[in-house]
């Protein structure tokens, strides 16, 4: 591809938009669709736009995300917690236990989602093939 035509594919779907609605659950294309039809589960396509999901390839990228932002939240938080609090280590692990879990529960679509839009904005696996001719 020449360079002309790679810097409108990269100008007409900006990155962060696409991301954002991502993030938001919501289709990277009109921001209106869902983009999941459960918890993790990626529809086939938008509803609204008509804008195919069925191709892309978050895999494990949400997860390794999920676990590092979880990780740097929590972690300065339980030293600070342990160094000026000293808690009963009992209670402590059992509060930063819950607090691991159901950041990792709010995290995880919604960075799934943020992938996906990265994906879309860029035009990867098959999110908006440009055909030559």
């Amino acid at each position: 591809m020449s360079q002309a035509i790679t810097a409108t594919l990269a100008d007409d779907r900006p990155m962060w938009p696409a991301m954002k609605k991502g993030y938001l659950r919501r289709c990277p294309h009109c921001g209106e669709g869902s983009l999941f039809d459960g918890y993790l589960k990626v529809n086939a396509g938008c509803a609204e736009c008509g804008e195919e999901f069925h191709h892309h390839r978050a895999d494990d990228g949400p997860a390794y995300l999920t676990i590092v932002l979880v990780g740097k939240i929590l972690g300065p938080l339980l030293y600070v917690a342990f160094t000026k609090f000293r808690p009963d280590p009992l209670m402590l692990s059992l509060i930063f236990s819950v607090a691991a879990i159901a950041m990792s529960l709010y995290f995880l679509p919604r960075l799934k989602g943020a992938l996906i839009g990265i994906q879309w904005s860029r035009r990867m696996h098959g999110f908006g093939r440009v055909t030559a001719g």
